[in-house]
C-alpha cells in the first residue's frame, strides 16, 4: 500500500519490448538503496514489481493490462516519473489509501495560473466521476490531491497544486493535453460494492 506522497523523480534510462508488455529501467536518486529484488514500487502512481535492482537502477516489467489503463505505455528514455515505496506498517499516513491499483487514464484540459499555484482540471472517463467527491481524495501520476472542484457532465474534476507539489513531481511538467493515471478513493469502490449487495 502506498501513500500518494511521492518520494523522488526518477528517469526512465531504456525500454524494451517484452511480447506484448514493455521492461522498464528506472534510474532513481538513491530510492533504490533500500530495494531488492520482489520488491513494489509505484511509478507514476502504478505498483510495480522490482525484477532487478543494480545500482541506482530498478527494473519493472509491464504487462499488457497496466499498458491498457495506464499512461506507462508512453513513456520513452528520458522522461521523467514519480516514485514512492510501499508504506512501511510504523509509517506515517501522510496522503490517503492509494492501492498503486489505476483506474483509468485522465487528460488535462484546463490550467489557471494562481499565484505561485496552479489549478488543473483533469477531464476523466464517465464511469470514474461517481467517485470523484469535493473535498474527497485522488491519485494523479502518483500524488494524493485534494479534489477542489467537480462536474459530472462533462465528467472533469479539478485540483489545485502548491509549489512544492509543482517542484517535487512530474506534476509540474503537466499542460493541456497531457494524459495523467488517476486512482480515485479505494473507500468510494468498497461502499458502492457493499450497497449494491444490499440491493
Amino acid at each position: 500500500m502506498f501513500t500518494g506522497i511521492v518520494a523522488e523523480m526518477g528517469s526512465v534510462v531504456s525500454v524494451e519490448p517484452t511480447g506484448t508488455g514493455r521492461r522498464l529501467v528506472i534510474g532513481t536518486n538513491g530510492l533504490s538503496a533500500a530495494m531488492g529484488l520482489g520488491d513494489s514500487i509505484s511509478v507514476n502512481g502504478v505498483c510495480l514489481t522490482a525484477v532487478d535492482v543494480a545500482g541506482t537502477n530498478v527494473t519493472v516489467d509491464i504487462v499488457q493490462e497496466t499498458l491498457d489503463r495506464s499512461n506507462l505505455g508512453n513513456l520513452t528514455v528520458s522522461d521523467t516519473v514519480d516514485l514512492e515505496r510501499p508504506m512501511p506498517a510504523s509509517g506515517r499516513f501522510d496522503g490517503h489509501i492509494v492501492q498503486g491499483h489505476v483506474d483509468g487514464v485522465g487528460t488535462v484540459s484546463r490550467v489557471d495560473i494562481e499565484g505561485e499555484a496552479r489549478r488543473v482540471r483533469i477531464d476523466l472517463p464517465g464511469n470514474l466521476s461517481r467517485y470523484v467527491v469535493e473535498k474527497g481524495s485522488v491519485t494523479i501520476d502518483g500524488v494524493s490531491l485534494t479534489v477542489t472542484g467537480v462536474s459530472d457532465n462533462p465528467p472533469w474534476f479539478e485540483v489545485v497544486l502548491i509549489p512544492h507539489t509543482l517542484e517535487v513531481t512530474v506534476l509540474g511538467s503537466r499542460s493541456v493535453g497531457a494524459k495523467v493515471n488517476l486512482e480515485v478513493d479505494v473507500l468510494a469502490k468498497y461502499v458502492e460494492r457493499l450497497l449494491e449487495a444490499r440491493a
